[in-house]
């Protein structure tokens, strides 16, 4: 291993906040970080982190040294994008981060067909619910519900996300049809809850066209789509599900729109999210590829949605 690549790696260390945590990252055993990071100050002839048992902290030298770090890297980045954008036919890894159930309904078809067009291209894909350090981790691409925080990355809206209340007939017929939002807090209810989002209320507007909440009474909770939807379809809950959990359809025969003349404000759209605004080719074909599967100007999930134009509308301009 070349001092590039130790200085990357001391990096990596400090991002990730300990050696063991890097290791991980890189899939390799926590000493083999530790005896990197020893040849590097010996290479360097300074130290650049006290260590103890349990912790670390950048020395003076290590600060400077990590500094540095972050910009080769970003450096290599870009020679790498510029060598590769020279090539006529995408190629080499591109590795994309979404959720499971974004992963799995809207992407898996795009890189199917992806990778028929182009075979040399290798694709990495990791699905869950928690957010990764794009620049730290290596990923070229992901898919988010909602604008990320992080505003050194580019954020691309691929489309809107409706809102919807549903259940089965069997519940309405067992607890009572709600007319108001007010009826909600008294019905159980399934809702998405997972390390970063807790769903406890629904937000809506009023009649005077003001914001508000109500709060609902979860009995069951996932991160999990289908999870949500087998809980609901047992006649026991209902729930608050965004538009692209339907990627299935929606089924009128089994499931009910609830209140349907609520003015309920559209759920955090869905974004593309990538580290640099100059995508090598493949990612950038990719990113288009997907925004043409899902569909910008009606996604694809709305397509599902029986009468989804005139659900939830009132008094929207």
């Amino acid at each position: 291993m070349d001092t590039t690549s130790r200085l990357i790696m001391l990096l990596e260390v400090v991002e990730q906040g300990s050696f063991s945590k890097a290791a991980e990252l890189r899939n390799i055993d926590r000493s083999v970080i530790s005896k990197q990071i020893g040849k590097l100050e010996e290479e360097l002839g300074v130290r650049l982190l006290n260590r103890t048992t349990r912790s670390f902290s950048l020395t003076a030298a290590g600060a400077e040294m990590v500094k540095k770090a972050a910009d080769l890297r970003l450096l290599l980045q870009d020679t790498v994008q510029l060598a590769e954008n020279y090539h006529q036919e995408p190629r080499g890894l591109l590795r994309i981060t979404a959720s499971s159930y974004i992963g799995q309904h809207y992407l898996m078809p795009v890189i199917n067909d992806f990778q028929k067009r182009f075979p040399q291209v290798s694709v990495e894909i990791r699905m869950d619910d928690r957010v990764v350090d794009m620049i730290s981790e290596g990923y070229d691409l992901a898919f988010r519900v909602g604008e990320p925080r992080d505003s050194s990355l580019v954020a691309r809206k691929i489309a809107r996300n409706k809102m919807l209340i549903l259940a089965t007939q069997r519940f309405i017929d067992t607890y009572g049809e709600p007319k108001t939002m007010a009826d909600l807090a008294d019905l159980p209810a399934a809702s998405y809850s997972s390390s970063h989002l807790r769903f406890e209320a629904i937000s809506y507007i009023d009649e005077d066209g003001k914001p508000q909440e109500q709060p609902i009474t979860p009995v069951f909770r996932s991160n999990d789509a289908e999870a949500l939807m087998s809980k609901v379809l047992s006649h026991t809950a209902f729930f608050t599900a965004p538009a692209f959990f339907f990627a299935d359809g929606v089924d009128t025969e089994q499931l009910v729109p609830l209140l349907t003349h609520v003015n309920l404000p559209d759920y955090s759209a869905v974004y593309a999210v990538y580290p640099h605004r100059d995508l090598p080719v493949r990612t950038r074909l990719f990113l288009d590829a997907a925004r043409h599967y899902i569909g910008e100007q009606k996604p694809r999930w709305e397509r599902n949605i029986p009468g989804i134009d005139q659900l939830y509308q009132a008094n929207k301009k």
